[in-house]
């Protein structure tokens, strides 16, 4: 945990990942630990993968929900590409990049009309434009701990291990259990343990 006048962070992934839902988990834990949280999105394509995009911006004093361009603290990314499209416009040159490597294709690259990029092509571009780059299989990691379906919790578990949140650890897995479905509590906080763990190791 960090006291921070102010921290900045983007999730960002396509459509059905649940970034939507780890935006309002992590502004709910800081509004419960006595902090101003301010959430925007934007939306690609309107439909089930398309990209999306979340701001979170929590402090003191946080008055618009979007974060500046270069100001970004960090980045967690469910998605390879979208990383890269959203770390090449707002990662600040002392953040992080949590990133998972697991692809989803867009429909023009499943009909040829455009290539994905190289995954260590991805992390390098990353690596130049910030400090720390943290990238794995969270997908396969989140299987591992149960389901496919709490990646998003799986990374903010990651993103609990950075020690970069201005509020303790425990605001955020109350507002995790009260958040997910119900009956998936035990679940959801297995896969957000085993992605602190992760985190931890390549810290």
């Amino acid at each position: 945990m960090v006291d921070a006048k102010e921290l900045n962070l983007i999730i960002a992934g396509v459509g059905g990942q649940g970034s939507v839902l780890a935006s309002h988990i992590i502004a709910d834990a800081a509004v419960k630990a006595g902090l101003k949280a301010r959430v925007g999105e934007t939306f690609g394509a309107a439909m089930r993968g398309g990209a999306v995009s979340s701001h979170i911006r929590i402090g003191t004093d946080v008055r618009g929900p979007l974060v500046a361009e270069d100001k970004l603290d960090v980045l967690i990314a469910l998605e390879p590409l979208e990383a890269l499209r959203i770390g090449v416009k707002y990662l600040s040159s002392n953040g992080i990049a949590l990133i998972n490597t697991r692809p989803i294709p867009s429909i023009d690259v499943n009909i040829g009309k455009s290539k994905y990029p190289e995954i260590s092509d991805i992390i390098t571009s990353l690596q130049k434009l910030c400090k720390k780059v943290i990238a794995l299989d969270a997908t396969e990691l989140a299987i591992k701990a149960g389901t496919a379906k709490a990646l998003n919790i799986f990374m903010l578990g990651m993103t609990a291990a950075t020690g970069l949140l201005p509020f303790q650890i425990d605001f955020l897995k109350e507002t995790i259990k009260e958040r997910v479905p119900k009956g998936t509590e035990d679940l959801n906080m297995k896969a957000f343990d085993a992605g602190y763990d992760a985190a931890k190791v390549l810290l």
